[in-house]
């Protein structure tokens, strides 16, 4: 893959990744001690054994993507004490969003779930959060909605 940039991640993201690597890379071993169809001569045993390398060939794709993210990773700690007035990766924020009060932690792309209160630094909001302090009233530009942003609180959890 070509020059990417590092792929940020918190402890808990990092240790979800390697347990999904692992779990692939037995499943991979497990598949090459013979579970490959032998005889190829009935349409039905020439459909399965197309369905398994298809198989096979995503299970090698995620591989080698999960070994490329593992290798350019940079885990999300959090800033130095004279940092921490302002919003940085691995913050979470109380905001007060188009006057409404939420609350979610700014990680990297890969660990972003809004389900559960996880924003991307790449997203309108997390982007135009970073750097910000605690009221600040922030703009963030979407394709369809403009958000007015203002901070209400920023803490850092140290087990990140």
């Amino acid at each position: 893959m070509p020059d990417s940039p590092n792929y940020y991640l918190t402890k808990e993201g990092l240790r979800g990744l390697k347990r999904e690597y692992e779990e692939l890379l037995k499943i991979r071993k497990l598949k090459s001690k013979g579970d490959v169809p032998s005889v190829f001569h009935s349409e039905e045993l020439s459909a399965e054994f197309v369905a398994f390398r298809e198989d096979l060939d995503l299970l090698e794709s995620r591989i080698e993507e999960l070994e490329h993210i593992l290798k350019n990773i940079e885990l999300i700690k959090p800033p130095s004490p004279k940092e921490r007035d302002k919003v940085h990766l691995g913050a979470t924020l109380k905001v007060e969003l188009d006057d409404e009060i939420d609350e979610f932690t700014i990680v990297g792309t890969l660990e972003a779930n809004p389900s559960q209160k996880k924003i991307s630094n790449e997203s309108p909001i997390g982007k135009s959060l970073l750097g910000h302090r605690v009221g600040d009233i922030v703009a963030a530009k979407t394709e369809m909605v403009n958000h007015i942003c203002k901070i209400l609180a920023i803490k850092y959890d140290n087990k990140k």
